[in-house]
């Protein structure tokens, strides 16, 4: 703009004369102002011992930074902390993460997982039930929260937590049941449970044109839930093994589990309680968008040649 003058320049800019004064010198010595580099304390890790960090990791990825800071001392000679080991660690685009819990699919489940999805990619699941189990524990801590103060937050866990069972299903109509319980599930109890919350409400949305979706737990396939479902379900859908990936109602049930857990119940009856009312207050949006999922989710499977996906 012309301005030569750092007065002038403070005055047009609102920064500090001196601030201009010592960029105008930096300016001319060095012809702009950006940071020299170099011009610090040299790191105590070497290019050459970050070659042997990225070593040791692909050894034992394991490892914990103590360990590190002791292999750096015996072999290398050099003294650094660990939180040195660590910075250093991160700078070189390593991350300390628990590994994601996946399935155990063997090569044959994988491929049976590819075969169904092209067998079923292009399916009307606008007529189909999907179905499914879990448990609710009480006093979960899985929400996280914003903190100035990450270190002392805390959230008080008892040692023995409570939980109760949980059947449910639902289709591009709807929500039908959701049933709590607090036995073991077997052979018995799913069929009362099928009897008393899935017929009924499956034949008020379609009639007698749907089909059934259940995992293969034992319970599912026990002689008496055989019996049943051949006498009183039209149609039940095969379904691969080992795959909870699949099913839509997975994602439901982490939305369950995240509201109810927001609202904090103290007891095993509020979270009962709690349970049921989220439970009706699930938007008929999430219920389409998850029905009409699974096409992508069988793409997903043929893409991934059967491996678990993230959906």
């Amino acid at each position: 703009m012309g301005y030569c003058c750092a007065a002038e320049i403070a005055r047009q800019t609102h920064i500090p004369v001196r601030t201009i004064q010592y960029n105008l010198v930096k300016i001319r010595k060095q012809g702009g102002v950006e940071h020299r580099r170099g011009n610090g304390r040299r790191r105590k890790i070497s290019n050459e011992d970050n070659v042997v960090l990225g070593q040791w990791i692909r050894r034992n990825s394991e490892i914990i930074s103590k360990e590190i800071v002791a292999k750096l001392h015996t072999k290398k000679d050099l003294n650094v902390s660990r939180w040195t080991v660590r910075r250093q660690l991160r700078r070189l685009g390593y991350k300390n993460v628990l590994p994601r819990g996946t399935p155990m699919l063997t090569n044959e489940q994988k491929e049976r997982r590819v075969q169904w999805a092209l067998a079923h990619k292009d399916d009307d699941w606008n007529r189909t039930v999907f179905s499914d189990e879990t448990s609710y524990q009480l006093f979960r801590n899985t929400i996280r929260r914003w903190s100035k103060y990450a270190n002392k937050e805390t959230k008080p866990i008892p040692k023995n937590r409570q939980k109760i069972m949980v059947w449910g299903a639902f289709s591009i109509k709807g929500l039908l049941q959701c049933y709590s319980f607090r036995t073991i599930m077997n052979g018995r109890l799913y069929v009362e449970i099928l009897q008393n919350h899935l017929i009924g409400n499956a034949r008020k949305q379609f009639g007698r044109r749907w089909r059934y979706q259940q995992d293969n737990d034992p319970k599912h396939t026990s002689r008496i839930a055989k019996q049943f479902l051949k006498e009183q379900v039209p149609e039940i859908i095969d379904w691969p093994s080992n795959s909870p990936d699949l099913n839509p109602i997975e994602n439901l049930w982490s939305i369950l589990k995240r509201r109810v857990e927001k609202r904090r119940p103290s007891n095993i009856n509020e979270l009962d309680q709690f349970l049921h009312e989220e439970w009706e207050n699930i938007d008929l949006k999430i219920v389409n968008n998850l029905v009409q999922s699974m096409k992508s989710r069988c793409l997903a499977i043929i893409d991934s040649k059967g491996k678990r996906i993230d959906y």
